[in-house]
Order: structure tokens, then sequence, then C-alpha cells
């Protein structure tokens, strides 16, 4: 057996192992999350209200918790607002209202929610990440 087919076989080990193993998520620390209520809300002029709880520790920029929503093609999310967050390390209630650039209807959709710090360590402003959360909800007309 020649070197490269050594080579070869031991890349393809390495390969299918790879694929094997989990993925490695960017969440910060464990203790640091957001969570989205099951239900949210739109308002007769198609206002979406989405809310839930977050907590984060220690930031050294201004941080905030933001959410989107989709329904129907997933790559297409519709931004709901953002919420100032206090990175405390205590649990702190968000909610979020917004607009979406093309309507949404009652009924199942999917939202993300991230608490996101932009922190200026470097001295240009990057953001940092410290909670995500995807989940399936129901909105309801209000």
């Amino acid at each position: 057996m020649s070197l490269r087919s050594v080579l070869g076989t031991a890349a393809g080990a390495a390969l299918l192992l790879l694929a094997g193993a989990p993925a490695a998520t960017a969440s910060a620390d464990s203790y640091e999350t957001v969570t989205v209520d099951p239900t949210g809300s739109i308002a007769p002029d198609g206002t979406v209200t989405l809310s839930g709880t977050y907590r984060c520790l220690g930031n050294s920029g201004p941080a905030y918790v933001s959410s989107s929503v989709s329904q129907g093609d997933p790559a297409v999310r519709h931004g709901i607002g953002g919420t100032q967050a206090v990175c405390d390390g205590m649990e702190h209630a968000w909610k979020n209202s917004g607009k979406p650039s093309h309507p949404v209807a009652p009924g199942a959709a999917h939202v993300e929610a991230t608490v996101m710090e932009l922190s200026a360590g470097s001295g240009l402003p990057l953001p940092r990440f410290h909670a995500v959360q995807q989940q399936d909800i129901t909105l309801s007309a209000s």
C-alpha cells in the first residue's frame, strides 16, 4: 500500500468521524439564556409582538435582545424590534414589537431571539453573542 493511499484512507476516516460528531455551538456560558414565549400576537395594523426571558453575564458594551419571525419560507425573516438588555446574571423579561415589511398571518411561525452585545474591547465595536434560541410559536390576532 502506498503512502498516498494510506493518507487518503486516514483522511477519509477522519472526515467520517467528523461528520458523525455533534456540531460545536457558538453559545457563550450555558448560564446565559434566552427564551421565547410559545405565543406571539399580531395587532390589527400588522404589528407583531414577541416576548420571552433572557439572562446574560457582564457586558462591556451595550447589549440587546433582538428577534425575528418567519412564516412559510424559512429563508425570509422579518426583524421584530429590539430591547436593551442588562447583563447582570439575573433573569429579565423582554418584549419586542415591530411591523414586518411583508404581512404575517395568525398561525404557526418560527422565531429566533438573540442576546448580543456590541463589545468595544478591540476599539471597534464587534458583536458578541451571549445566547440564541430558535423556536416554533403560534401567532394570534390581538
